[in-house]
């Protein structure tokens, strides 16, 4: 007997058998008793049968501006790496 004989091949969707429903109008799964036309619709598959993932937008973070500091006699100074640095000593004459 050839499988054109046989009729068409089908898979539970139950217990995932392999069977011919040997051309009879209801395939029904000799091992579990189902009939396949019962079976859930199948979910439509699109690219690799997933939803294509947006790509999320990350805004860049202002910078924020170091603040000025007052010292005791009102002159500005600004924090940064030389701010550690003391000013060179004027050399005085005698």
């Amino acid at each position: 007997m050839a499988a054109k004989d046989l009729g068409n091949k089908h898979v539970c969707f139950k217990c995932a058998a392999k069977f011919y429903d040997l051309k009879k109008p209801d395939p029904i799964c000799p091992k579990c008793g189902a009939n396949q036309k019962d079976a859930p619709a199948p979910k439509p598959e699109g690219k690799r049968g997933r939803l294509a993932a947006t790509p999320k937008i990350i805004e860049p973070e202002p910078e924020e501006t170091p603040a000025a500091e007052e010292d005791e006699d009102g002159i500005e100074a600004l924090e940064d790496e030389d701010a550690d640095v003391e000013p060179a000593a004027e050399d005085d004459e005698i």
